[in-house]
């Protein structure tokens, strides 16, 4: 991907004029129209009949045909993981729900994914597809992953998702994946699956340009539910996830650029939202951006922030904007989230939100955390700059904003203009940030002023 500088510094041009550019690169693929019919290729809407070989015969036939949908009818169909080729739209109609099977063997052999920002051999995605162009998931059906306290879920390594004293955990392979990662081994080498207890994300486009995710509902997902890895030019529109496992981050844009994220629902066990672009070494080496990503008028309920940047963000973040959204739960920790640390690093800039009500959060409407799990214990201190919040409005929570940086690298350049946060429990904090204006903005009926 070829850099592109932030959209706007500090007192320049307002930046939110940049986002009709972005949105005209975006553009959903096209189809022919042209279906192919599960059932036409072997599956039976039982729930019970493996139909892993009809959704592969399909959407082979469908692909080099030149492309059209393939077109799962109501019913229930139990399967194991799906590929996606190019040109196929494989579509979820009303009434259909796809189980995907809890058997760990069947996403074997292993394929290239990227597992908490570090790429790997290990089980394939539920959904996935690898150096594809013009592919989608659409329809009003259901994916549902079966993961729970027994299935998937237990390999996180904590009793809540139903891992028991001796039981198998993800804990050595992540280790020995990330000390990997950190030593260069090629990223074919580095083979996990049976044995490794990495739980796979569910819906993963990886090196893709053209992708649409639109309208179907994801439940019991392993692990992140929608995850583009190195994609230009993706769209996930009316998504319903809702699904409260262990790392069941609703939408992960990875390395991506030109993404927009609008309309969805969001009721998640980890983050709602959350922008990545690799891990530590991994992500320095690859050096590829995610920027360009407008999210809007998305909703979020449960979840540890709406809106997060990071913590997998070596590989930097620019140029994301956030709007017309509503955010409301008890259960939700936070509006707009950066995390990081100097084991990171990287470069996290251009954040833009406006216009978004939120009746409560459990934390802090706007909290940007250097200390991130390892804290300073690095060589690599992120750049976090370019921050802002215009026309927010919160009802409860504990902080209105808390940022912490580093002395030696403070947060810079941070901006709230016509916001209110009421029902503030805690007063604010900013240790080591350096430009921060505060237009018009009220905590608790008060007007609050930059210092």
């Amino acid at each position: 991907m070829l850099a592109t500088a932030p959209v706007a510094a500090a007192g320049a041009e307002d930046p939110w004029k940049a986002v009709p550019g972005i949105l005209s690169r975006i553009r959903p693929p096209r189809f022919p129209k042209r279906d192919f019919l599960l059932t036409d290729y072997g599956a039976v809407a039982d729930g019970r009949t493996l139909c892993t070989e009809a959704f592969r015969r399909a959407i082979e036939a469908c692909s080099q045909a030149g492309g059209g949908r393939v077109v799962v009818p109501a019913g229930e169909y139990l399967t194991g993981p799906v590929r996606l080729l190019s040109g196929v739209n494989l579509h979820i109609s009303a009434g259909a729900r796809v189980r995907f099977s809890t058997d760990t063997r069947l996403y074997l052999p292993p394929v290239l994914t990227r597992w908490e920002g570090v790429e790997c051999m290990n089980y394939s995605p539920l959904i996935y597809a690898f150096g594809q162009e013009n592919i989608a998931v659409t329809g009003e059906g259901v994916l549902d992953g079966q993961a729970d306290n027994e299935h998937w879920w237990p390999w996180c390594g904590k009793d809540t998702f139903g891992w028991k004293a001796g039981s198998p955990s993800q804990a050595a392979a992540r280790r020995r994946l990330f000390e990997m990662g950190e030593n260069d081994v090629p990223a074919t080498e580095r083979v996990f699956g049976e044995g490794g207890y990495l739980r796979p994300n569910f819906l993963q486009p990886y090196r893709c340009r053209n992708v649409l995710i639109e309208g179907v509902t994801i439940h019991g997902s392993p692990m992140w539910l929608v995850h583009p890895v190195l994609c230009t030019n993706v769209i996930v529109r009316r998504v319903k996830a809702v699904s409260h496992g262990p790392n069941n981050d609703g939408c992960n844009p990875e390395s991506c650029r030109d993404v927009l994220i609008e309309d969805c629902w969001f009721d998640t066990g980890d983050d709602c939202i959350a922008v990545k672009s690799g891990r530590n070494r991994e992500g320095r080496r690859i050096a590829a951006p995610s920027e360009n990503i407008v999210i809007r008028r998305c909703q979020m309920k449960d979840g540890h922030g709406g809106v997060t940047i990071g913590s997998e963000a070596s590989g930097g973040v620019r140029n994301v904007f956030a709007e017309n959204c509503r955010m409301d739960s008890p259960n939700l920790d936070r509006v707009l989230r950066l995390k990081t640390n100097s084991v990171r690093g990287g470069f996290i800039e251009g954040i833009y939100m406006r216009n978004v009500t939120v009746g409560q959060v459990a934390d802090a409407v706007l909290h940007i955390d250097l200390y991130y799990e390892e804290g300073d214990k690095g060589q690599f201190p992120p750049a976090v700059r370019e921050i802002e919040m215009r026309g927010v409005v919160s009802r409860k929570s504990q902080y209105a904003w808390y940022m912490r940086g580093y002395r030696s690298a403070p947060i810079r350049d941070v901006r709230l203009t016509d916001c209110r946060f009421d029902g503030v429990l805690k007063d604010a904090v900013a240790e080591n940030v350096e430009g921060l204006k505060l237009t018009r903005v009220r905590v608790n009926h008060r007007p609050y002023t930059t210092n």
